[in-house]
């Protein structure tokens, strides 16, 4: 039979991952990508004596290559939080999903090991911004609060270096760093001994440094939007950019706009803080956008609607503040 590891190769997909085989060992083909890779099924190969384990991408986004591989005979067993519409009864399909706002993929696993590797899934959820969660969890395993910390730093620093278009964009490629993570069972010895760790540490400093020296592109009463350069620092920093900035400013909502390379941006958007909505109908206005009220974004804004995007920005967020 052939195995495969399917995952999102940012901080939860990663944990998640390691979790399960810690406690399930296996040797499997990786399949993964940066953060916002996530039609990664279709590059399984369709095959009658197979077993794909998958970790952190919506069934959603994957519907047709899942189909596929059930249709061709192989055992699919699926761990994710995203939005999944209908789920697929199959006898092949062992499906471990759970769209709640308190579940990462980290979490799933966790329960489906039932706690086995419980300080993987704490790093997971830091790493997802689920810091409720983790620090949940975290105190079922009588830690230090320095080792929460610990802890909380490497899901972040895990999580930043998925960030970018492509895998040239990181600093070290997702399953290059799940290899070196699965050489630890206890994260204090791969926080201590990594140096890869310290690499994406710094990296993540510097590029918010660069970030943070940006004029705003617009500003008005409710907020402030970005145009960031075309380099890789723009696009590995964006997310962690527009989260600096609503600490800095609470009461201002924030837009993070990003070359992609090929002409178009790459959006994020973050309603203020102190009145989180407006992001979700800002961007769903836009062909790819979607999300949440207080955080949402556009997989592809063209630049002819730049002007439309900023116009829609100021009247949404002007009134707000």
């Amino acid at each position: 039979m052939d195995y495969y590891d399917v995952f999102n190769g940012d901080a939860d997909g990663l944990c998640a991952l390691h979790q399960l085989r810690l406690v399930e060992p296996r040797e499997a083909t990786l399949i993964t990508g940066v953060k916002r890779d996530i039609a990664l099924l279709q590059r399984v190969p369709v095959g009658h004596s197979s077993l794909v384990t998958v970790l952190d991408i919506s069934l959603d986004r994957n519907r047709a290559a899942l189909k596929a591989l059930l249709d061709a005979g192989a055992q699919v067993d699926y761990f994710d939080h995203h939005h999944a519409g209908a789920i697929p009864r199959h006898p092949a399909l062992r499906a471990h999903i759970d769209t709640a706002a308190d579940v990462c993929t980290s979490v799933l696993v966790d329960r489906h090991l039932a706690g086995a590797q419980r300080i993987w899934a704490v790093v997971g959820a830091f790493g997802d911004n689920m810091d409720d969660v983790a620090l949940k969890l975290a105190v079922t395993l009588d830690l230090q609060a320095s080792q929460v910390a610990a802890l909380q730093d490497l899901g972040q620093c895990l999580n930043y270096n998925a960030y970018g278009e492509n895998q040239q964009d990181l600093f070290v490629p997702p399953e290059q760093l799940y290899r070196l993570l699965r050489q630890y069972s206890d994260p204090f010895e791969f926080i201590a001994l990594a140096p890869e760790l310290s690499v994406i540490r710094q990296g993540c400093r510097d590029d918010l440094a660069l970030a943070l020296r940006l004029e705003p592109h617009l500003a008005c009463a409710g907020g402030r939007l970005f145009l960031l350069p075309d380099a890789p620092w723009s696009r590995r920093v964006y997310g962690a950019f527009g989260n600096a900035l609503n600490r800095l400013a609470p009461v201002q909502a924030h837009a993070v706009l990003t070359p992609d390379g090929g002409g178009s941006y790459g959006v994020s958007v973050r309603a203020p803080l102190r009145d989180p909505r407006g992001a979700d109908r800002l961007c769903a206005a836009f062909p790819g956008g979607g999300g949440r009220q207080a955080a949402a974004g556009i997989d592809r804004l063209a630049p002819q609607q730049l002007a439309q995007f900023v116009s829609a920005f100021e009247r949404i967020f002007g009134r707000i503040g």
